[in-house]
């Protein structure tokens, strides 16, 4: 399963990436009722309950690596609660059985106001340096709908390029092949990353009862 992530904090300048855990849940999902990000990620609005157990099912599934992406500057402060400086996530799956080098990355910087500043270039950047390193991805591939500009600019400026357009779907494909030099300049991106050890924040008295 993958849980080689979950004790797992990267932290960066702009943004720290934690594991997803059920702390998470209500704030991920109160973003998911906003129609334009069920747009932009092809998503169906979940209940609460069912956001529960997808997070559960997202934590034990072997192909699925998930990160919450936080603002830095808030959360190491401390005095900022997890979910209060939550700003969106960033996920690779291991789709492919015959290529378990391949990875599906994704990107979602949830709060409009984290927008246009750099957080999601980070976190992507710091995802790959972890799927590099950790996990043995050698091919990125991102799947974005064709209208997300913003999000084909930010991959193309991180060495991806253009491979298919799915009209049916209105979905581009971008992919980097992770060759020594690429593989160096992410490196090098990410050198001031610190990986720490994740303090699971707890939940209020009672929930966890209703979750097992």
């Amino acid at each position: 399963a993958m849980k080689i992530n979950q004790n797992t904090v990267l932290q960066g300048q702009r943004v720290t990436l934690v594991p997803y855990t059920s702390a998470h849940v209500p704030r991920y999902h109160e973003w998911m009722q906003s129609e334009e990000l069920q747009r932009l990620t092809a998503s169906e609005p979940l209940s609460l309950e069912q956001e529960y157990e997808m997070q559960r099912s997202w934590r034990d599934d072997a192909d699925k690596c998930t990160f919450i992406v936080l603002d830095t500057e808030r959360w190491s402060g401390q005095a900022c609660a997890d979910e209060d400086c939550m700003v969106g996530d960033v996920n690779l799956f291991l789709t492919d059985t015959e290529d378990p080098t391949l990875g599906e990355i994704e990107i979602m910087i949830a709060e409009p106001s984290y927008r246009g500043r750099g957080f999601g270039k980070e976190a992507t950047l710091m995802m790959m340096s972890y799927g590099v390193r950790n996990l043995g991805i050698t091919t990125f591939e991102a799947k974005i709908g064709q209208e997300n500009e913003a999000s084909i600019c930010m991959f193309k400026k991180l060495h991806f390029k253009e491979v298919a357009v799915n009209s049916v779907f209105q979905e581009v494909t971008l992919r980097l092949d992770v060759s020594d030099l690429e593989r160096r300049w992410l490196l090098e991106q990410t050198d001031h990353v610190e990986e720490k050890s994740y303090v699971e924040p707890k939940l209020p008295a009672g929930v966890l009862e209703t979750r097992q």
